[in-house]
């Protein structure tokens, strides 16, 4: 060794001893002192005590939900303070402060080595819950920029990114500048949500942007009329070609200049859709993704609500006409109601336009889409277009007064008296003053034809004696009033 080297050493030495005599370590407070400012817990689990002498009450207010400190406060004196954790996949730290007056010791706890590996998303859809991985793919969608959910790809597989942070746990979805298609290295732990398997509170490590990106589109919103037509997309592309991918039966390519490409969408005879295109390009090494999304117009579809319910979820609209049964309590989910028709009923979730005033007994024509909660199916987006308000029930002998209609509908109520036809429903109700009136078929729901009018006496199970609620149009026949052609509402049992 050079004398000159060996100068420098000895400086540096006698510095750092220095140092230390000038630096007295945290557990000499003399507030609070601990037997160990270092707590190390074995990786299968278990526990490590250390001893807390205090001049004062002092208290330990926060640690990590994988951590349990025993006791977590005391007063002054000694006390063995126990640190537990239970059998991790990976190594973990944290650090934990003790106050005790004005002061504040730290401790610092450690649980094996905290060492993340790369994986890929087959890896980790493989492996255990719990486990932290680190892995690198293509962002192939974006659900929520509030938390930053989205959705990784390699070549493996896909998983969902369900929160991304930064180095300090913030959500700073704006600040990583993730976009479809950058090639992003994140790790957090792996959760498995109703089969989904995720990252949960991802930390973004790095992000390598995308070559290709979407510069415009037209028409700019990306929806096309129901006649179809051209769709247009102009790409940012610094890569080496471009391959279109994802192109439904119904979208065609039909002219390619440069870095512009024009699609052609057939006329839509059904209901709204829509589809994902992929623009890639590479480097001669990677290959690098844009997506846009391309919504065509469709007619709308008038069905029952069982037709409804077993449509699949999607942008489709469809158009139901039935009778509000109930309403959702306004506490949970205003503007949401239960409508029905003689085939079912479903949830329309939060129409834009309910009104207050709406009631059970209004018949409502709806259009909106078929969605889910769940599993449990619903309109969403939806919209009423007409009402009729069928509010303010009628006794019988209102009813027998009113004008013979066909189209103004009335609510009455009665007990069975006698059923005439149980295959139609043809049934006569009597109030307590003895008034009849005789209901001339009483059908399943709103909009029955042919047979599907029959079977409501059997279904429901009425019976001499029931209350039955009918709604229906007045009409005459060889000068008895009656319900014609009315439709049951409810009913409560006689005993």
């Amino acid at each position: 060794m050079k004398i000159k080297n060996i100068l420098v050493s000895l400086v540096a030495i006698l510095a750092l001893a220095a140092g230390c005599n000038q630096i007295e370590p945290d557990h000499y407070l003399d507030e609070v002192k601990v037997s160990s400012s270092y707590v190390a817990i074995n990786m299968d689990g278990g526990s490590t005590t250390i001893t807390v002498e205090a001049t004062e009450s002092w208290s330990i207010p926060t640690c990590p939900e994988w951590l349990t400190i025993s006791p977590a406060s005391g007063s002054a004196g000694s006390t063995n303070v126990t640190f537990s954790a239970s059998k991790t996949l990976d190594g973990r730290t944290a650090e934990v402060a003790i106050s005790c007056g004005s002061k504040k010791q730290n401790i610092n706890v450690i649980q094996g080595l905290a060492v993340v590996s790369p994986a890929t998303c087959a890896e980790v859809i493989a492996g255990p819950d719990s486990k932290t991985y680190m892995v690198t793919g293509i962002c192939t969608s974006i659900a929520n920029t509030n938390y930053g959910n989205w959705y990784l790809k390699d070549d493996t597989g896909e998983i969902y990114i369900y929160g991304t942070v930064n180095s300090a746990g913030n959500y700073a979805w704006s600040s990583f500048g993730i976009e479809v298609g950058d090639e992003v290295t994140v790790q957090g732990p792996k959760t498995t949500y109703n089969g989904t398997v995720e990252l949960v509170d991802a930390q973004v490590i790095n992000v390598n942007k995308s070559l290709i990106k979407i510069a415009g589109t037209d028409p700019e919103d990306a929806i096309l009329p129901v006649a179809g037509g051209e769709f247009r997309v102009s790409l940012n592309n610094k890569g080496t070609g471009v391959y279109v991918e994802g192109l439904p039966d119904w979208l065609s390519i039909s002219a390619l200049a440069g870095n512009t490409i024009v699609f052609f969408a057939d006329p839509n005879e059904g209901g709204d859709r829509d589809c994902t295109i992929t623009f890639r390009t590479t480097d001669g090494k990677k290959d690098y993704t844009c997506q846009q999304t391309l919504t065509q117009k469709g007619a709308i579809i008038e069905c029952s609500v069982a037709e409804f319910l077993a449509a699949p979820v999607g942008n489709t609209q469809y158009r139901l006409t039935g009778i509000i049964t109930r309403l959702y309590p306004s506490d949970k989910q205003g503007k949401s109601f239960y409508i029905s028709d003689w085939s079912g009923e479903t949830l329309v979730y939060r129409a834009d336009n309910f009104d207050s005033s709406f009631e059970p007994g209004d018949i409502v024509t709806v259009v909106g889409k078929r969605g889910a909660y769940k599993d449990s199916p619903q309109m969403v987006e939806g919209h009423i277009e007409v009402i009729v308000d069928l509010v303010d029930p009628v006794t019988i002998p209102e009813f027998i007064s009113k004008e013979d209609s066909k189209t103004e509908y009335y609510m009455v109520s009665g007990i069975i008296d006698e059923i005439a036809n149980e295959a139609y429903g043809n049934i006569y109700l009597k109030d307590s003053e003895g008034n009849r009136l005789y209901v001339y078929g009483c059908y399943p729901g709103w909009g029955a034809t042919g047979d599907a009018r029959k079977g409501v006496v059997a279904a429901k199970g009425l019976k001499v004696g029931d209350i039955l609620t009918v709604i229906g149009p007045k009409s005459t026949y060889k000068g008895t009033p009656q319900v014609n052609g009315g439709f049951y509402f409810s009913h409560t049992p006689a005993d």
